[in-house]
């Protein structure tokens, strides 16, 4: 029993004894009951449980998010935004939601997977019930691989199995060992349970570099056929992205069953970043900071960064990833 609980069954405890001295023994045994399920309530008030209380889709909050604060992806907009809410509000869907980010560094992989959890979970990224995997922390020797699938399992089960509502997030999948992924590969196939438990209300979210470098192409192709990047649909980039990764040996998802089959849900691309979404950046990190947005400030942090390709400078190489600290020096 943690601290906590321990002191709050022990005040629910002698402040039911004190009630409890002044009554017979059948108005004794009802208040000791009541005392009992008093103390269960006050519990779960404050201790974050699997229930509607602490896990609660804000599906006009997600939006809201994704409008506001995440800047230059039209696309991964109306991806998250159609496929989270139409996976959340479903009661019974056949298979858990499997969504696989693809970009460079900087464009709003982590951020993306940041804001579906604040409108999920009361705790956002600190629920009990989120759980980040980074594969050069949690999976860094190819010597332990088999011992790596097997904890894996473990935890994916021990975890849905307490609450069937759980999010995982994979990051780094472009760093993690070909083959690792596809010891889960039966937690996101259209089961109604395994051995007992039922995986298809959890959500999986992979967050991979693996395939920036084509959609940073096809964006680039056109700018410089003089298309606005809004003209860029799904389709121009999911099929290229898919097959990148499946066909790409550097990474987690190489040649991976989860590609065979069908089982992620949506290859999400994150175009690179133009000046202007740089810009955008730093003056939500000035609000953030609660200080007044400073256009000049904007602009030098701006200017500061490395852009791709050298002689047009049309993308930002890191994205908006350096922007807190750079932000921090011109203030």
């Amino acid at each position: 029993m943690k601290p906590s609980r321990l002191y709050l069954s022990m005040y629910v405890f002698t402040t039911v004894s004190v009630l409890v001295s002044a009554f017979d023994p059948f108005t004794t045994t009802v208040l000791v009951g009541v005392g009992a399920t008093l103390g269960r309530t006050i519990y779960n008030y404050l201790h974050e449980s699997c229930d509607p209380q602490w896990i609660s889709f804000n599906v006009t909050g997600l939006q809201v998010d994704l409008d506001k604060k995440l800047f230059g992806q039209h696309i991964a907009s109306r991806i998250i935004s159609k496929a989270v809410n139409g996976f959340m509000t479903n009661n019974n869907p056949k298979k858990p939601l499997v969504l696989s980010l693809h970009g460079w560094t900087g464009t709003g992989k982590n951020f993306i997977s940041k804001l579906i959890a604040e409108n999920i979970y009361k705790k956002g990224m600190q629920s009990s019930f989120v759980h980040v995997f980074t594969s050069t922390l949690h999976f860094p020797h190819q010597s332990q691989f088999l011992e790596y699938k097997s904890q894996l399992q473990q935890w994916i089960k021990g975890n849905v199995t307490n609450c069937e509502r759980s999010m995982f997030i994979f990051d780094e999948m472009d760093k993690m060992h070909p083959g690792l992924i596809d010891s889960i590969k039966p937690y996101l196939d259209y089961y109604d349970n395994l051995e007992g438990v039922s995986y298809r209300k959890a959500i999986f979210v992979f967050l991979s570099n693996a395939g920036g470098d084509s959609i940073a192409q096809t964006a680039l192709d056109f700018w410089r056929g003089g298309q606005s990047r809004e003209e860029i649909k799904l389709k121009d980039l999911e099929t290229l992205l898919s097959l990148s990764v499946f066909n790409n040996e550097r990474s987690g998802f190489f040649r991976t069953s989860l590609i065979d089959k069908n089982l992620v849900d949506f290859f999400v691309p994150l175009l690179p970043l133009e000046y202007k979404h740089v810009v955008q950046c730093v003056m939500a990190e000035m609000e953030a900071k609660e200080k007044e947005p400073n256009q000049h400030v904007a602009d030098m942090v701006a200017k500061d960064l490395i852009y791709f390709p050298k002689a047009e400078r049309v993308f930002s190489v890191k994205g908006c990833k350096t922007i807190e600290s750079k932000l921090d020096y011109y203030l």
